[in-house]
């Protein structure tokens, strides 16, 4: 098991790197500061545009797809660690058109979608000239299981039909925002695997309206955000669902494996940023005429917490290196353990970092509450952390029936 990159990957990685530290680094305490300040948060910023561009030139662009020509090409291992340089700032993912929910969707497309539903919305997607949405989630319901899902995708003639109410939408506040994927029961008398379709709905399609936009523990996320949307007897054609009906598990399931390894990496790379603030902060700052370093159980925290870091650092690699070699399904154990324990790492260490910083690490002048914010709900998006350790024990308790059979 070689969790080292390939060559191309590292040579790519030291560009992004490059590019992040001269280009991004520079700007992205102001663009925060002027987004902040504007009545209407849910807008582009022009230095977004010409980063994006910039990027672009620079081949930066869409590494997360594997495919040498619409990407790079790079497998989940390649791609991990440029995930984490991307996650210590708010704004990179998008910089590279390497943000979620795009890059998920865009997958979906990529693997499952018709060349009309390619033609329609992925090559703009790569291009980066729209944003997307995903809508899985229901305000009545537990969507942690998600055959509770009620609003529904029926087929009529050739036709399909939507209604149901979706939250936590994410990306639905982008104003570049054109297109979402829904998730809808189609069969309820079908196996449960199967009774579910994505489809892909145009947000200008009479009847969708975002009710609301959501708040994350005081935070909007701006401009990408997430809402409560509602359908309402919303009609498509039929060749709006994507690989069919009835597919909708089947496709979720080859979508969240990868989206996991990314949203993991970029929690780690977030962490890092952290530890840093942290460190820098202990050695800057005195109390009761000692660094704070060298105070109570400081240097001890900071220790604990680069131990966290590496030690979830090569779980996810692992993960990746199963889903390269060994396929999702084979790969579920390991996809759900770093599910569970990077975002309770990557809380706990942003935790320690927004202590060293006192009441300013509660403060909106320092990234972290939102980073905190950000780890936490992750614990519950793409599934909660209970969810994931059934799983989990299911495999392990597996390997202890089989011996005794």
């Amino acid at each position: 098991m070689d969790f080292t990159p390939s060559k191309k990957a590292q040579a790519i990685a030291r560009e992004l790197a490059r590019f992040i530290r001269k280009e991004i680094e520079p700007v992205e305490v102001d663009y925060h500061r002027e987004l902040a300040a504007l009545d209407n948060p849910w807008q582009v910023l022009p230095v977004i545009e010409k980063l994006k561009g910039q990027a672009r030139e620079q081949k930066l662009w869409n590494l997360f797809l594997p495919d040498d020509e619409l990407g790079q090409g790079l497998s989940n291992l390649d791609y991990a660690p440029m995930a984490e340089l991307m996650g210590a700032s708010l704004i990179a993912p998008e910089i590279f058109n390497c943000n979620a929910p795009d890059t998920g969707n865009m997958e979906v497309l990529y693997h499952y979608g018709s060349d009309e539903q390619k033609d329609q919305w992925l090559k703009p997607l790569l291009a980066g000239e729209i944003r997307s949405a995903f809508c899985m989630t229901e305000p009545d319901v537990a969507s942690s299981d998600a055959t509770n899902m009620e609003a529904t995708a029926i087929v009529d003639g050739d036709e399909v039909v939507l209604n149901g109410r979706k939250w936590w939408s994410t990306g639905i506040g982008h104003p570049d925002c054109k297109v979402a994927i829904f998730m809808g029961l189609t069969d309820p008398d079908a196996d449960r695997h199967y009774r579910h379709s994505m489809v892909l709905v145009p947000l200008d399609t009479p009847g969708v309206k975002v009710e609301r936009m959501l708040n994350a523990m005081g935070f909007h996320d701006a401009p990408y955000g997430h809402g409560e949307v509602s359908f309402t007897d919303v009609r498509l054609p039929k060749s709006a669902i994507i690989a069919g009906p009835g597919k909708g598990f089947e496709i979720a399931q080859g979508r969240l494996g990868p989206g996991r390894i990314h949203h993991c990496m970029r929690l780690i790379g977030l962490s890092e940023r952290a530890l840093e603030m942290a460190c820098k902060r202990s050695l800057e700052r005195e109390a009761f005429g000692r660094p704070l370093a060298k105070l109570g159980g400081n240097a001890e925290r900071i220790a604990a917490a680069r131990i966290a870091i590496e030690q979830a650092r090569l779980l996810v690699l692992k993960a990746a290196w199963s889903l390269d070699h060994r396929g999702i399904t084979r790969s579920m154990n390991e996809v759900s353990q770093i599910k569970v324990a990077v975002p309770s790492m990557a809380q706990g260490v942003i935790d320690m970092a927004m202590q060293l910083h006192g009441g300013a690490g509660m403060s909106d002048d320092f990234p972290l509450a939102a980073a905190w914010t950000g780890a936490r709900a992750l614990r519950i998006a793409d599934g909660p952390d209970e969810v994931h350790k059934a799983l989990v024990a299911r495999f392990e308790l597996a390997r202890y029936r089989e011996r005794n059979d």
